[in-house]
């Protein structure tokens, strides 16, 4: 893909995106990325659930591929799967959909606020964590309607490093955070002295979950 911030060069990546020093900054390159990686993890999603069942499925990925695999998750209106995995990334949209998921409502920075949902009656009115995913499928333009919050059915471990200096800790935290106002299931682990990697510490930690969220990983 093309990237923005390099001058338009072609590189490797699931989606464009600005500066991970201002995350939420031109947050509109990333929505064509986004939402066709998403389209393509959940047909990958689909196969696997076929072949072997949506309960010994796990869906992960580190760096840009963390963000992207979050993305894909929260986006995922099939059968919950067995568990997710996000290592030294963050959530693109987070800022948006945690206040969105926070307050129902979306402060564009000119003083106003926006109901982005608001209703005439009482009958289909959504609750505050569906009303934010609700802001990202509209926000990538997917074909779906309304989320099925199936990801509120799946564990997500999430690993960071401390001394990573690409994609900051604080952004992990962010991205935490923003993941339990939706109403997911979120077990959060930082590594002193590890860097934009992953260490031996984080894997065994990573199985260690895994055992205890699912019946297939053996000791």
């Amino acid at each position: 893909r093309r990237a923005q911030i390099f001058n338009r060069s072609v590189i490797n990546q699931w989606f464009d995106n600005w500066s991970l020093q201002t995350p939420d900054e031109r947050t509109e390159l990333q929505i064509e990325g986004l939402r066709e990686t998403s389209t393509y993890i959940h047909t990958l999603l689909r196969c696997a659930i076929e072949d072997v069942g949506a309960e010994n499925v796990v869906l992960g990925g580190l760096s840009q591929g963390c963000a992207a695999s979050l993305i894909a998750l929260l986006t995922w209106n099939g059968e919950p799967i067995a568990a997710a995995f996000a290592m030294c990334g963050w959530l693109p949209f987070r800022m948006q959909m945690e206040e969105i998921a926070g307050s129902g409502s979306l402060d564009y920075g000119d003083g106003a606020e926006n109901d982005l949902f608001e209703s005439d009656g009482e009958a289909g009115v959504q609750d505050l964590p569906t009303q934010g995913t609700t802001f990202l499928f509209e926000e990538l333009e997917l074909s779906a309607k309304a989320p099925s919050m199936s990801f509120q059915q799946t564990p997500v471990f999430l690993g960071h490093g401390v001394e990573d200096e690409k994609v900051a800790v604080g952004l992990g935290q962010e991205a935490v955070s923003c993941l339990k106002h939706l109403g997911a299931s979120v077990e959060w682990r930082k590594y002193e002295g590890l860097g934009h990697w992953y260490s031996g510490a984080m894997l065994c930690d990573l199985v260690d979950t895994l055992r205890r969220w699912t019946t297939w990983v053996q000791n």
